[in-house]
């Protein structure tokens, strides 16, 4: 049985190795043409889970792709809309959902997920890029630089470590998001594209994470990259 880790397909050879060393294989998310570059590849602006097994993946991914999801026991929804170059049009896929919640922009969720979504409060934020803005620590513990996702995850008695912005390197932007640098592997394992002791409120992270009992895995040496989500649990 092979575990797979959902990543951007820019992922260079020693984030890839390392996860390898770790027991993963990688499965790159094609690029959408319909993106701006620094973000085509991004598998949380790209597909969404719904649950370990269930996803909605972009209606006009490659099909090879979604056949191979298919193949390795994922159940695919495709979304009703099609992504865009600007937002609001390019965040339908891009939600927190985890445990008791859901954490997106509502208005403009796509309609294939809110259909699909049972026995979870929606909270309602301004921030459309809910994902990229989130690190999930625990379906209880969270890292945020967004202040609605802050405030909106704090009412639900959650735990959140409020962050400045910046000092997380994006290619083709000014700067990245906490939640595009690192994804949980499995429970108690958080992966990160880089080094928490390059990053200027990396100490305020391990503490968290510490607090937390969650052990941080660097995939590279270096600052923090946003790459998008990581998604894991995958089976084959």
């Amino acid at each position: 049985m092979k575990k797979f880790i959902i990543v951007d397909f820019r992922i260079n050879k020693e984030e890839k190795g390392n996860l390898k060393k770790l027991g993963y294989e990688t499965l790159s998310c094609p690029p959408s043409e319909s993106l701006y570059t620094a973000v085509c590849g991004h598998p949380d602006m790209l597909l969404h889970f719904l649950k370990e097994d269930t996803l909605v993946i972009h209606k006009d991914a490659p099909l090879n792709f979604i056949n191979f999801l298919k193949k390795i026991n994922i159940k695919v929804i495709l979304s009703k809309n099609s992504l865009e170059k600007s937002y609001p049009y390019n965040i339908g896929l891009n939600a927190v959902n985890i445990g008791d919640i859901f954490v997106h922009y509502t208005k403009y969720t796509d309609p294939a997920i809110i259909h699909n979504i049972y026995d979870k409060k929606i909270l309602n934020v301004k921030q459309g890029y809910t994902k990229c803005s989130t690190a999930i620590i625990n379906s209880n513990a969270f890292i945020t630089s967004d202040p609605s996702i802050k405030n909106a995850l704090v009412k639900e008695s959650k735990d959140v470590l409020f962050l400045p912005p910046g000092n997380i390197i994006l290619p083709g932007l000014n700067y990245g998001f906490i939640g595009g640098t690192c994804g949980l592997l499995e429970k108690g394992i958080l992966a990160f594209y880089g080094d928490l002791n390059c990053y200027k409120y990396g100490k305020e992270v391990m503490s968290f994470l510490e607090k937390h009992n969650v052990k941080p895995i660097f995939l590279r040496k270096g600052p923090l990259v946003d790459r998008g989500s990581m998604f894991s649990g995958l089976v084959g």
